[in-house]
């Protein structure tokens, strides 16, 4: 492959669990090549020093975002708020920016405000920018030179509901969805809850209301009703598995709901329906897609009530963040959207 078959990738922030994920993905892509990882904390380290699963890897070191030079493509996988504070400085830099934080996730400025309790810095840029979940915004993901990464708890309850709600297969009432959440998620920078003596072994309910991606989810999933997101910690380092309990209207089967996603996921080469009939994986397992861009969906409905619990399953880091990145990347560009993702996995894990 020629050098004009690809093009150069700029990670800002990438001494993180999101700037090393896209690393990771992007050094095993052909139509990347990352030239520039930033980290103020660690300029002039080795990026491997870092992220020691990419020894031998890439002989990259890590430089301040101020010697950050251009790129065809710039990553930006910073803290909240950061990203939109400089973006016009990014933009500068870099034709396509692909931001993995929550600044440009939300279009509407008075939801950003009540989300986050602050103005957000640039709310004229927010319609620039394409939501980066690939299931729901393919037609608009091609040729976006904007895309918004979208959250990793907000994924796995937008992808579980959306065929369900867009086919009118669920109820327009309360949605409840549980998230049991990998410790990955909390971001590479310690605290007092990610110290070892406190979180190992632990299940941790660290946010029974007012999750922050709950305004993600509404801006995504169609129709008008009730949604309750509560997230819990669990000592798994990667992955997230949610459970949405929900209601389907009278006359309503198994069957309905399988064509439902059928209809609506049938193509999609990243999403699984999985509900098996005998063995021990008979609903999705976040152990089995660590590393991999699936997400992986199941359902149980109790016909006597309505009642129908759905699960899904994906890598926090792959599928809900860096993984639906290169995704939405690959389909910017017109390259085959499996292309750098097509690892399958491991078991046993």
């Amino acid at each position: 492959m020629s050098m004009h078959d690809q093009k150069t990738v700029a990670i800002v922030g990438g001494s993180g669990y999101a700037g090393g994920e896209f690393l990771r993905l992007a050094l095993n892509h052909p139509h990347l090549n990352v030239t520039q990882v930033t980290s103020e904390r660690n300029a002039g380290t080795p990026v491997s020093m870092v992220h020691p699963n990419l020894r031998g890897r890439t002989t990259l070191k890590f430089r301040r975002a101020a010697e950050l030079d251009e790129a065809d493509i710039i990553v930006l996988a910073l803290p909240h708020g950061s990203a939109a504070k400089k973006i016009s400085e990014y933009e500068a830099k870099g034709k396509v920016i692909v931001d993995l934080s929550a600044d440009f996730r939300l279009k509407d400025p008075e939801v950003y405000r009540a989300t986050y309790g602050e103005d957000h810095p640039t709310p004229e840029k927010l319609g620039e920018w394409v939501y980066g979940n690939p299931e729901l915004h393919r037609e608009e993901l091609r040729g976006a030179t904007r895309i918004a990464c979208a959250g990793c708890f907000a994924t796995s309850v937008i992808l579980a509901l959306y065929p369900l709600l867009k086919l009118g297969v669920l109820l327009p009432k309360d949605i409840i969805a549980t998230g049991l959440v990998g410790s990955s998620a909390a971001g590479a920078s310690a605290s007092d809850s990610s110290h070892h003596p406190e979180r190992a072994g632990s299940l941790r309910v660290y946010k029974p209301v007012g999750h922050r991606h709950t305004a993600e989810a509404q801006q995504e999933l169609p129709g008008h009703f009730p949604l309750h997101l509560t997230a819990i910690s669990t000592p798994r380092v990667r992955g997230i598995l949610t459970t949405a309990q929900a209601w389907i209207p009278d006359g309503y089967s198994d069957r309905d709901v399988w064509s439902a996603y059928r209809e609506v996921y049938g193509a999609e080469p990243f999403i699984r329906i999985v509900k098996v009939a005998k063995g021990i994986h008979r609903y999705p397992d976040p152990m089995l897609l660590d590393g991999t861009n699936y997400c992986d969906i199941g359902f149980e409905m109790d016909q006597d009530t309505g009642r129908v619990v759905l699960m899904s399953a994906i890598d926090n880091l792959v599928k809900g963040t860096a993984g639906h990145a290169i995704q939405s990347l690959n389909i910017a560009h017109d390259w085959p959207e499996t292309t750098g993702l097509d690892f399958a996995g491991l078991h046993p894990a």
